[in-house]
């Protein structure tokens, strides 16, 4: 043999060797890498989705995928209800289920911070509501009649048929109330937060001029128009000026009530032109709430209901709840906004726990 050829013959193996040991080098790196938390988190222990769906929304996991607790512990799913594609967000294998619903200009997100404190005896759902967040598709209407019987019907399909908790805030509590209201089977009590339920004795007459928010965000389609393309000004504006009561606008002094992880969440997903538009449509069919629960409320609810509020709003947002469940226990949380789950997550998780003993 040639020496040429001898030598290109045994240059063979070593080139083979020193490839072999690059590849050995980056896969053990790899793996390093993972040990020490660089990569994703470890599989979630939450429970399987139920009559889950490939997601039509793309990137619902932006938030969990940098929150290893919440990766860990919670899985998200979708399931399709009435051409909606719904999305929530599951943890826990207790027996009590526990259903959180949000407000507006938030998401599922909402309840983050307290969903890891709840799991102990619990299984924790958090739902977009249909439309907002990363469910998809548009519902019949955004009446809270409507919407609940889109969250009742998801209920339903992933098996809490009955004596469903329901933790809710802000516009999610209009959608709670209907939910116990025309679903009473389904809904074992209710847990609110700083909401005026318009009905009987409250109308959307008197509840609008309490925030400049009420007025703009029904203005059909300007609403759109004006924030379209600038939906991180926007929420970043309302968020700092959102209070109602004297007490909480002295206390907030305009700063930013919630994280900036958070406000990027609502930020993502507000921006798809149909989930801003669903925000808006909560306030334009205000007024038909209004009729609804009137009607709703001719047959109290006998479950026990609990109101928390911010800070000297009690006395607005109660009565208005009693209308609707005359046993209804509520009180203040001192120096707190409207944005009570993200300004005392702590307390808050510790009185839905209270409310909601899991035994």
């Amino acid at each position: 043999m040639p020496s040429s050829s001898r030598d290109r013959w045994w240059g063979r193996p070593i080139w083979w060797s020193v490839g072999l040991a690059v590849v050995l080098v980056v896969v053990v790196g790899a793996l390093n890498w993972r040990v020490e938390g660089h990569s994703a988190p470890p599989p979630s222990s939450a429970p399987p989705c139920v009559a889950g769906e490939e997601p039509q929304s793309r990137g619902y996991n932006a938030a969990t995928e940098r929150d290893p607790v919440l990766a860990q512990s919670f899985r998200h799913c979708f399931t399709t209800v009435d051409g909606v594609q719904m999305h929530y967000v599951i943890g826990g294998s207790g027996p009590q289920p526990l259903v959180l619903l949000h407000g507006w200009p938030e998401s599922w997100y909402e309840y983050h911070a307290v969903m890891p404190k709840l799991l102990a005896g619990r299984t924790v759902i958090a739902i977009d509501l249909p439309g907002m967040g990363d469910s998809t598709g548009q519902p019949a209407s955004y009446t809270k009649t409507t919407l609940a019987r889109y969250v009742s019907a998801l209920l339903t399909k992933i098996g809490v048929q009955r004596d469903a908790r329901v933790v809710a805030h802000d516009f999610g509590v209009g959608v709670a109330y209907a939910l116990a209201a025309e679903h009473r089977d389904q809904v074992a009590g209710l847990f609110l937060m700083d909401f005026p339920l318009v009905g009987r004795n409250l109308g959307f007459a008197a509840v609008q001029p309490l925030s400049w928010h009420f007025s703009f965000n029904v203005q059909n389609p300007l609403a759109e128009e004006l924030v379209t393309d600038r939906v991180t000004a926007f929420l970043d504006y309302f968020f700092r000026h959102s209070e109602v009561s004297e007490q909480a606008r002295a206390a907030s002094d305009h700063e930013l009530p919630i994280s900036a992880e958070s406000l990027a969440e609502y930020a993502r997903v507000y921006s798809r032109p149909q989930v801003l538009h669903a925000g808006f449509e909560l306030y334009r069919t205000w007024q038909i709430d209004e009729t609804e629960n009137a009607r709703l409320q001719q047959t109290p609810l006998t479950i026990p209901v609990r109101m928390l509020t911010q800070d000297g709003l009690s006395g607005v947002m109660v009565p208005a709840v009693r209308d609707a469940a005359p046993g209804v226990v509520g009180s203040e949380i001192a120096g707190a906004g409207h944005w009570l789950v993200d300004q005392r997550p702590d307390l808050v998780a510790e009185e839905i726990a209270s409310f909601y003993p899991a035994g």
